[in-house]
């Protein structure tokens, strides 16, 4: 039995094949923005924890030596890879009486993190700003 011209032939149309890429273009349309929020929200999370264990260390080398650490080496607490690629950690000092100390995470030109920020914990353990912690 020879073919038939209007037999149909298995396999995709052009139609189906465009319905699928639309689809999949407005799931990635929808995903990568969300995908790049939460990348933001785990490297603030990340900088904010390595923050606060800084902290602890300061009140412990106020403990030991009288006064706060004037550099995160002191503290002996190597910054993390995925803190150290997004931010630039430092810590200043206020002459007291009594001393005080300002952490802060500036984010890095260029980095995913660029528009998110400063952020800053204190001896006191205030955190800002606010709304990011």
């Amino acid at each position: 039995m020879l073919p038939s011209p209007f037999r149909r032939q298995p396999g995709f149309t052009l139609v189906e094949l465009m319905v699928v890429v639309v689809i999949v273009g407005i799931l990635a349309a929808i995903a990568l923005p969300a995908y790049s929020q939460y990348l933001v929200r785990s490297n603030r999370t990340a900088a904010q924890a390595y923050m606060m264990e800084l902290a602890q260390a300061q009140i412990q080398f106020m403990a030991d030596s009288r006064s706060y650490a004037a550099t995160v080496d002191e503290l002996e607490l190597p910054v993390p890879d995925q803190v150290a690629a997004k931010y630039t950690i430092e810590i200043d000092l206020e002459d007291g009486p009594p001393q005080r100390f300002t952490i802060t995470a500036t984010p890095k030109a260029g980095s995913t993190q660029a528009d998110d920020g400063v952020l800053g914990i204190d001896n006191a353990g205030t955190r800002t700003p606010g709304d990011k912690w």
